[in-house]
């Protein structure tokens, strides 16, 4: 146990996680107000919270973005990374999470929040990050801690270690024991803590939980094992110094209790941070940052402030970094520093220089994006880490709402990306739509708030265009021809056509027989360019697939005869033959993937079915305990709002995925009702 694992850090990197409200932003104003960062802590319903600064969290009373606040605490430096707990925003806290030391986890006694806390403890796994859970609401509280504890376990791959027990009055928590200081300690509302005498039941108590602690410490210690198999008690500091050391190994995670909103227990969390958590020379080792003397540092994210221009938010890994330094960045691109700030809303002095450890905000760098690795030196540095964007799984066209605004459009759009890789823009090819594809309704509604209010353009949407198409199932051969005299030269093109259907998934298929030079062979490619013109749009009003048209015959004039005219003649003769060919259409069918806690299985299958789904099966998730994996195939036409549904039925855990599978028939009143609704909006 000997070496000391508790010496100062210099300055601290600390990323606040957790499921959707569970009081991360509550818990961020109480650190500020604890450590005097600010003068008092704000509300998040009052909309006074530094947390949640934005416009948009405001309104909505929720985080929509990552926030960073700095804080000094006993003379060490500290930033804290306020990460949104919906799904839908969850890219902020994944870019952000490799440059972290350590993640306080806040959590609550809620069984249904059970299965957002297990993706976010099993992403801090598997990134190796250091992390404490914060039991917050304990005031609230009215199971025991060992139940509580048992039922968090489950969601958690490592140990959850109890470092502090409540102090029951009545049916009321009003204080704590701490375990490994073995002092109790009674809460004072907005007010540190005071120290009390630990006797009776409450000693029993103590004794009993410090036990099981280190019980736990001792599976990773031999030293410690030997001396509670000989009951001998082991030295106070040994035991922190083993509290620091499988912290950081990942082999436990500690468990603290507290109530944010009344500024219990945050000061035991801050000294167990400034303690036990690791500093950035751990946190640059568990990275692979190539030794060097070189600045070298992450971008987690990055901001287009209205009259600041860009900011990029950035821990430095190693290295001094003086204003004005140019960077080259892993994507190949490099930049000059305009400025060196504090990264927190409250604190936004410039600063001439960054050491290790630092947290800042650099401007101006327009060629640096969020994820990459930079560095003082003159290479591009390697990329320390990749963070992709999950898939989207919900999506509206767009257009501005005045034409003169695409231009501007397009701008926002651009730099909305820039500050949440997880929005994609595509363009349709067919409707010329600009589709937005995001991670869900709140985080496109935001997204639209964005556009409207920051960048100024007021935007109209709609449901994205279906790929409906259509098909043929009976041959048929038409004649198509184009004659046009208007003085001087006319047109002439004149062709014969066999127009067949092909297997699904065939696509379109062109060829010709043409024999004595009935249609010159340089007007052919111009008759397969007018066959395609005519598939583009359909009877029914849809693209045609799966078709085979072969160039049997035809005529010329040696004078009216042109390109123009032979791909006008083959046009004509598949508008005019296509009708006659039994046309049907066709709508697209995804493979669909969905993960879901295993008791919303059944609510997920029953999902599907009402959406024309058709379930394939289902198996346990791999390598994730109480969740499934339900495939299926479905109609694009029904995937629309899926995920609403979905989430809704999963307390906001469940996601899915999704790829094109194939074309299928629709026939009857279904295929009725949409071929009306296209030529209505059409």
């Amino acid at each position: 146990m000997g070496q000391d694992v508790r010496s100062p850090r210099g300055p601290r990197c600390i990323a606040l996680v957790g499921p959707f409200q569970s009081g991360k932003t509550t818990l961020l104003e109480a650190i500020l107000a604890r450590t005097g960062a600010i003068a008092r802590a704000g509300s998040v319903d009052a909309g006074t919270s530094v947390g949640d600064g934005s416009p948009e969290a405001r309104h909505h009373k929720m985080s929509v973005a990552l926030t960073a606040a700095s804080a000094s605490f006993m003379g060490e430096a500290y930033t804290f990374i306020d990460c949104p707990g919906s799904v839908e925003f969850s890219h902020d806290m994944r870019a952000a999470l490799p440059a972290v030391d350590a993640a306080v986890v806040v959590c609550e006694a809620d069984e249904k929040k059970l299965p957002q806390l297990q993706i976010i403890l099993r992403e801090l796994e598997d990134l190796k990050i250091p992390r404490f859970l914060f039991l917050n609401k304990i005031d609230r509280a009215n199971n025991r801690i060992r139940e509580t504890l048992a039922m968090l376990q489950a969601a958690s791959r490592v140990p959850l270690v109890l470092r502090q027990i409540p102090i029951w009055n009545g049916d009321l928590i009003e204080g704590f024991v701490d375990l490994a200081l073995e002092r109790a300690f009674v809460y004072r509302e907005h007010k540190a803590s005071e120290v009390v005498e630990l006797d009776g039941g409450n000693l029993d108590r103590e004794k009993e939980a410090r036990f099981s602690m280190l019980e736990k410490l001792a599976d990773h210690d031999d030293a410690l094992m030997e001396q509670l198999l000989e009951d001998i008690q082991p030295p106070r500091d040994a035991v922190f110094d083993d509290l620091a050391r499988e912290l950081r190994g990942g082999l436990i995670c500690p468990v603290l209790l507290g109530s944010a909103l009344r500024e219990n227990g945050v000061l035991r969390l801050m000294k167990a941070l400034r303690h036990e958590a690791p500093g950035v020379a751990e946190t640059a080792a568990r990275l692979g940052v190539p030794a060097s003397k070189d600045a070298l540092g992450y971008v987690f994210k990055t901001m287009h402030l209205q009259h600041g221009g860009k900011l990029s938010l950035a821990r430095l890994l190693a290295g001094h970094l003086d204003d004005g330094a140019t960077l080259q960045s892993s994507s190949g691109q490099s930049g000059r520093i305009s400025g060196i700030f504090a990264p927190g809303a409250a604190q936004d002095g410039k600063r001439a220089s960054a050491e290790a450890g630092d947290t800042v905000a650099l401007g101006k760098l327009d060629a640096i994006r969020t994820g990459d690795t930079f560095s003082s030196g003159k290479t591009a540095p390697a990329a320390l880490v990749t963070v992709e964007a999950l898939p989207p799984v919900l999506a509206m066209s767009i257009a501005a709402a005045d034409r003169k605004d695409d231009v501007k459009l397009g701008q926002a759009l651009l730099r909305l990306n820039e500050e949440d890789p997880s929005l994609t823009m595509v363009q349709n090819q067919r409707t010329h739509d600009i589709v937005l594809w995001g991670q869900g309704e709140m985080h496109l509604r935001v997204a639209l708030e964005r556009l409207r209010e920051r960048y100024g353009v007021n935007v109209k949407s709609h449901p994205p265009a279906i790929g409906y198409q259509e098909t043929i199932r009976k041959p048929i051969t038409q004649r198509g021809r184009h004659k046009k005299q208007s003085g001087g030269h006319g047109q002439f093109g004149d062709v014969v056509l066999d127009i067949k259907p092909l297997p699904r998934g065939e696509g379109f298929h062109f060829s010709e027989t043409v024999v004595g030079g009935a249609v010159p062979r340089n007007y052919i490619p111009a008759v397969e360019e007018g066959v395609v013109d005519g598939l583009a749009r359909g009877p029914l009003g849809f693209p045609v697939t799966d078709v085979a048209v072969t160039l049997t015959d035809g005529s010329y004039h040696s004078v009216d005869s042109s390109d123009l005219a032979f791909r006008t003649a083959a046009r004509i003769g598949i508008s005019e033959g296509l009708p006659h060919c039994q046309p049907v259409l066709l709508e697209p069918i995804h493979s669909v993937e969905i993960v879901c806690p295993t008791d919303a299985t059944a609510k997920i299958n029953a999902i599907l079915s009402a959406r024309r789904g058709q379930i394939l099966g289902f198996d346990t998730r791999d390598g994730w305990s109480g969740w499934d994996c339900v495939r299926a195939l479905m109609p694009e036409a029904e995937i629309g709002e899926l995920i609403v549904e979905l989430r809704s039925a999963t307390a906001g855990a469940g996601s899915f995925t999704r790829q094109f599978d194939h074309m299928a028939e629709v026939t009857g009143r279904a295929a009725d009702q949409i071929i009306a609704a296209h030529r209505a909006a059409a």
